[in-house]
């Protein structure tokens, strides 16, 4: 729990303005440790690669507490937790798309 904390206070200082908010951040360190204890001397793709598949799933797993709960066979509160991580989840990966996006332009402005 407590290396969640540091990983968390560690990310939401890299975000910088426009990055996530601590509970996303949290999350992204949570995925991330998950990840690699997933893939023991798995390289950054795969970590990736896996980071972005259990997004999708989070997204899958909402959607369909949203049609369960269109059919009436799904409580309220389970069909916002659902929502509410599909998002978070999204989000981060919004945000981690956009740090690769920005550290990729800043190598390709370095002098040679």
């Amino acid at each position: 729990m407590i290396d969640m904390i540091g990983a968390a206070s560690a990310l939401s200082r890299l975000s910088g303005s426009g990055g996530t908010d601590i509970a996303s951040a949290a999350s992204m360190a949570q995925a991330a440790g998950t990840a690699a204890s997933a893939m023991p001397g798995g390289s950054f793709a795969d970590v990736m690669q896996s980071m972005g598949e259990s997004v999708v799933d989070n997204l899958k797993v909402a959607e369909g507490q949203s049609f369960a709960a269109v059919r009436g066979e799904a409580a309220t509160r389970d069909v916002v937790d659902a929502i509410m991580t599909a998002e978070q989840s999204l989000q981060t990966a919004v945000a981690i798309r956009d740090k690769l996006v920005t550290a990729y332009l800043e190598i390709a402005r370095m002098q040679i």
